[in-house]
C-alpha cells in the first residue's frame, strides 16, 4: 500500500514521531513517505513559521499557555486552510492509500480536504502528546493513535467513537531497546538531554558540581546549541559533551537516569530504553501533561527548575538502586501495555475498508 505521513517541524516530535511510523509501515510491507506538509504547501512561508515558533516557545511560554488553554476544547475549524491547496497537489501526486498525520494543523487540513473533495482517502491521526486537547479532533479522522488509555478517555468523553481510538503510545524507533545496565557498577552514567534547542542551565556553578558528583559521569546532549558545546566541551573532566546527534538511541542504552524535559517523544524513547526518568519542572502545558503522566505512571520524578534543587534531585535519585529499580519495572509494565504494530494493523483494515 501507498502511505503518505503528513508533518511539520514545530518542534521535532512531530516529524520523530513520522520517521518511527514510516520505519514501522516500511518493515510491515508498505511504501510510505514523510513530507512536511508546511514546507510542501508554503515553501516561502516555512521557515519564518517554524523560526518564530522557536522564539515563542523559548521566550514567550506565557502566550503559548493562556493560547493552549483557550483553545482546549475548540473544534479548530480554519486551521490549515493555508495548505489546502499545496494538499490537492501533494495528494493528485501520491495518490496515498491512507494518510497519517503527526500534526493537528495537518489533520486539521486533510479533514478539510476531505470534507471539500468530497474524499474517501481514510485519514490516520498519531497525537505526539498524552494529551486529548481538541486541536487534534476533526471530522473525517478514521482513527486516532494516542499514548495512553487516559488520553482515550478523554476523546471518548470529547465525542469520538471508541472504535476509532487506538492505545499505541507515541510511536518511537526500533532503535529504542531495553538496555542492560550493570546497577551495581561504581560508575553511574547521567544523560542531560536539552531537546533540539539545547536550552539548559546557564550558570558554571552547576556543571562545577555535576562534574563533582562522586562516582557519576554524565553525558549532555545539547542539540544545536552550539554556543553551549563551545562554552562546556573538554572543560569538566567527568562530563562529556555532545552535538546535534542521531544516535540518542546509543546514549539513552548506557545511562542509568535521564535528566530531560518531557516532550512526548523523549517520553516514549526512554520507556522504550527503559530509562528512569528526572523531568525538569514543565512550563509548556502539553509537557506538564506528559510529566504528570510519567510521575502518576511511577516512571519519572519531577526535578526543579531551581539548579540547586535540581542537584539535590539527581543525588537523591541516581544513587537509589530500589527507585530505579522501580522505575524500569513501571516501564516495563507501560510497555506491555502498548502495541508497535498497531500503525500497520490500523492502515491495513482503513485501506482494506476503503477498497
Amino acid at each position: 500500500m501507498n502511505i503518505l505521513i503528513l508533518t511539520g517541524k514545530f518542534g521535532m516530535g512531530h516529524l520523530s514521531a513520522a520517521n518511527a511510523l514510516r520505519e514501522q509501515l516500511v518493515q510491515d510491507g508498505h511504501k510510505a513517505d514523510v513530507i512536511d506538509l508546511f514546507e510542501y504547501a508554503l515553501p516561502e512561508r516555512a521557515s519564518a513559521m517554524y523560526w518564530w515558533f522557536n522564539v515563542l516557545v523559548t521566550y514567550g511560554g506565557v502566550f503559548y499557555n493562556i493560547y493552549h488553554d483557550l483553545t482546549a476544547n475548540d473544534s479548530g475549524d480554519g486551521r490549515g486552510d493555508d495548505l489546502l491547496d499545496g494538499l490537492d497537489r501533494l495528494l493528485d501526486d501520491y495518490q496515498p492509500d491512507v494518510v497519517v498525520s503527526t500534526h493537528p494543523i495537518c489533520s486539521a487540513a486533510m479533514a478539510r480536504y476531505k470534507e471539500e473533495g468530497p474524499s474517501d482517502i481514510p485519514l490516520v491521526t498519531c497525537v505526539t502528546d498524552v494529551t486529548c486537547h481538541s486541536e487534534w479532533l476533526h471530522p473525517g479522522t478514521d482513527c486516532y493513535l494516542v499514548a495512553e488509555e487516559s488520553v482515550r478517555q478523554g476523546f471518548i468523553a470529547k465525542g469520538v467513537d471508541p472504535d476509532a481510538v487506538v492505545v499505541s503510545g507515541i510511536p518511537v524507533s526500533g532503535r529504542f531497546r531495553p538496555a542492560r545496565r550493570n546497577d551495581t557498577a561504581q560508575r553511574r552514567e547521567l544523560l542531560i538531554m536539552g531537546g533540539g534547542l539545547g536550552l539548559m542551565p546557564r550558570r558554571d556553578s552547576f556543571y562545577q558540581t555535576l562534574n563533582a558528583l562522586p562516582g557519576v559521569h554524565t553525558t549532555i546532549l545539547v542539540g544545536r546549541n552550539e554556543k553551549l558545546f563551545q562554552r562546556l566541551n573538554g572543560r569538566y573532566e567527568n562530563i562529556e559533551v555532545v552535538p546535534f546527534t542521531t544516535q540518542v538511541e546509543k546514549y539513552m542504552a548506557r545511562a542509568h537516569l535521564m535528566l530531560s524535559k518531557p516532550g512526548g517523544i523523549t517520553c516514549f524513547e526512554a520507556i522504550a530504553a527503559r530509562l528512569p526518568i528526572l523531568a525538569w519542572q514543565p512550563f509548556l502545558k502539553q509537557e506538564q501533561e506528559n510529566a504528570n503522566f510519567l510521575v502518576r505512571r511511577g516512571m519519572a520524578r519531577i526535578a526543579a527548575k531551581d539548579e540547586s534543587e535540581c542537584l539535590a534531585a539527581i543525588r537523591e535519585t541516581i544513587y537509589d538502586d530500589e527507585l530505579l529499580s522501580s522505575m524500569e519495572r513501571a516501564m516495563d509494565g507501560m510497555a506491555a501495555d502498548l502495541s508497535r504494530t498497531a500503525a500497520c494493523t490500523v492502515v491495513r483494515e482503513l485501506a482494506q475498508v476503503r477498497a
